[in-house]
């Protein structure tokens, strides 16, 4: 009987330290952020940097790469952690903005991702937030070329910088929308507004062959008139 009894409490045990969950090895899905002198910040999806005169000082370079290196989801993150930037990354200043850092990328519009400490600002570069008024250009970018992202239209005359934006002002919502993929993946554009600010406004458009499509919020319809401006320079 006694036999009997340590046998249960040592699978019992066994049991419960496979059960613990702190050991557990998983796939985490990391959102773009980087934590520096005690502050998070979050990647701006929406945004790009508008100029290269606007980055400040060397802040310090990452430190570690979480994505593909840590599965614990118990993990705690320290300074110099990134989601997705590896070691040795540069992270800058931006000049005059306590609240915004910048990191370098070739893989982004104008060479640098930007990000916004968390717990200082909200977020403010969704589309409701830009202030058309202030748009003095705008660049089309056709994404996901061999050459990366690839220029090909700028709009810089005052009436049509107005006409374009209000072509996605007056889109239709219709979040039950499903792309036509008959001819393959929809082409995928990039559009750049620049206002006076250091941060430049970058939202998404797609022509699937029949429709252009934007996500403003839901999924919206473009018309047609949106072709007029889709041109290599």
């Amino acid at each position: 009987m006694k036999k009997l009894s340590l046998f249960i409490f040592i699978l019992l045990l066994l049991t419960g330290c496979r059960s613990t969950p702190f050991d557990a090895q998983s796939e985490i899905d990391w959102v773009d952020f980087i934590k520096w002198d005690g502050k998070e910040y979050d990647g701006i999806h929406s945004g790009v940097l508008a100029d290269n005169r606007y980055v400040g000082e060397k802040m310090g370079t990452i430190k570690f790469k979480m994505a593909d290196n840590v599965t614990n989801q118990s993990y705690k993150i320290r300074n110099g952690d990134a989601a997705f930037h590896e070691k040795g990354t540069e992270i800058f200043k931006i000049k005059d903005q306590p609240n915004l850092i910048a990191v370098k990328s070739v893989h982004s519009i104008n060479g640098y991702n930007v990000y916004f400490a968390r717990d200082d600002i909200e977020y403010r570069w969704h589309f409701k937030d830009m202030p058309i008024e202030k748009v003095k250009r705008i660049e089309i970018y056709q994404a996901y070329t061999p050459e990366g992202n690839k220029l090909i239209s700028t709009l810089t005359k005052s009436e049509e910088v107005k006409n374009f934006i209000q072509l996605l002002v007056n889109s239709e919502t219709n979040p039950d929308f499903q792309p036509n993929t008959e001819r393959g993946d929809p082409i995928f554009y990039e559009m750049v507004f620049y206002t006076e600010e250091p941060i430049a406004y970058k939202y998404s458009m797609q022509f699937d062959g029949y429709t252009y499509f934007w996500h403003p919020w839901d999924t919206s319809i473009l018309s047609d008139d949106i072709k007029i401006y889709i041109h290599e320079n």
